[in-house]
């Protein structure tokens, strides 16, 4: 799981690197970060195309799609898991929709700094619960304690499970257009905001391997769920989805405001020009409200209908999600954008053309040309794990087809 964790953290200040090298290169405005209205964003699929093409733009988009949907699933399944234990006789479709569409409505009406709110206040509740759930286990006797069997085979088919867990990357692009492009608090943002779950959950892994360990399999939560502490544990869990949601959510959310927006921009431009300048920052507001409301509805109507219709939505879609789009689009993609920018560099130096680039958190630039064997390290282990997962979802198959044909 550390190890998996770094991966990541050193993907994810990658893609914070790129985007804020193409914000600047772009010119975007980077002194009403946090502000709450709306924000530019330069999304995935903006970045892989500004680097590696349309090709890249392409797969980029299409990975993204397809990730931010099988993330949805997910939760979206397992929150009317949640609800329906939590509130006897509603279905797990209605109440997992219903939870999905009151998130979607507080990002579309409330916007990104009402939602950070909202977020940073569940978060809170959040931790607190998971420290008394994990104090309480202690307490009882669980964790602290190293398992008498280990299964290091296991491994490799806990990977996409736990990088699902851990990443965060679909909110990158976001977090550098709230932070107006200030890489010193973006890369403050990733490493705090990393290391707290990865130690709450390391503290959970420890609990429940002990707990497995002293009563034979025995379920973790299970053993938590007594009269006194059954709602502390559910409600931890809804917000542990809820919280993974709303993040999902803004990225998606945005993801496809930028595509409409960049869809209608030179229509409106050119009304704009006609009309005067008297109506163009309502109207500017007007549609932006709009675009929002529409992007919600993007992502929550085919996820809501995809987890009432499909059994055992959330692990198929955690399998799916972990093991394929996620390696992708944040294993190898993030890589290849650095390298192209790299060689771009190079080929503009050697062209003779001068770049005079100034950061804006500080002038803390990562020396991309001098990272290159990190970003071959990078690329290989992705594509390595995209193969592992690949090579156990054919074992799987064929298991199921021996088992079917008899």
């Amino acid at each position: 799981m550390v190890t998996c964790w770094a991966f990541l953290v050193i993907e994810a200040l990658l893609l914070a690197e790129i985007n804020v090298h193409l914000r600047r290169k772009k010119g975007k405005d980077a002194g009403d970060g946090g502000g709450g209205g709306h924000l530019e964003v330069i999304s995935l699929k903006s970045m892989a195309q500004e680097t590696l093409g349309e090709w890249g733009g392409n797969l980029a988009a299409g990975a993204y799609l397809f990730l931010s949907y099988t993330s949805m699933v997910a939760y979206t399944s397992k929150s009317g898991e949640v609800l329906s234990r939590l509130i006897a006789g509603v279905p797990e479709p209605v109440s997992g929709g219903a939870f999905t569409a009151a998130l979607a409505l507080l990002i579309a009406a409330g916007g990104t700094g009402v939602t950070d709110k909202v977020n940073q206040l569940l978060t809170f509740v959040m931790i607190g619960l998971l420290l008394t759930i994990e104090v309480s286990a202690v307490a009882s006797g669980a964790g602290l304690t190293t398992p008498a069997n280990t299964n290091w085979e296991q491994v490799p088919a806990t990977l996409p499970v736990i990088i699902f867990t851990l990443v965060f990357h679909d909110i990158a692009p976001v977090i550098c257009a709230y932070l107006g492009g200030d890489l010193v608090r973006i890369r403050l943002s990733i490493l705090v905001g990393s290391i707290v779950p990865l130690l709450s959950l390391l503290v959970w892994d420890d609990i429940a391997l002990s707990v497995s360990t002293d009563l034979n399999g025995f379920d973790i939560m299970d053993m938590l769920k007594t009269e006194w502490s059954y709602t502390v544990v559910e409600t931890f869990s809804l917000l542990a989805v809820g919280t993974s949601l709303i993040g999902t959510l803004l990225g998606a959310s945005q993801f496809f405001i930028e595509q409409m927006a960049n869809l209608v921009s030179s229509s409106a431009q050119g009304h704009e020009e006609e009309e005067g300048s008297r109506h163009r920052g309502g109207r500017a507001v007007d549609d932006n409200a709009m675009l929002s409301y529409i992007a919600a509805g993007a992502v929550v109507a085919p996820t809501v209908l995809i987890a009432a219709t499909v059994p055992n939505s959330f692990s198929i879609a955690t399998d799916i999600a972990g093991g394929y789009c996620m390696t992708i689009l944040y294993g190898v993609l993030p890589p290849l954008m650095a390298w192209a920018i790299t060689t771009s560099r190079m080929s503009d130096s050697r062209a003779g053309s001068v770049e005079a680039e100034s950061s804006v958190g500080g002038g803390a630039n990562v020396d991309l040309t001098s990272a290159k064997p990190v970003l071959v390290g990078m690329g290989v282990f992705s594509v390595l794990m995209v193969f592992e997962q690949m090579s156990q979802d054919l074992v799987s198959f064929q298991s199921y087809l021996l088992a079917w044909t008899g």
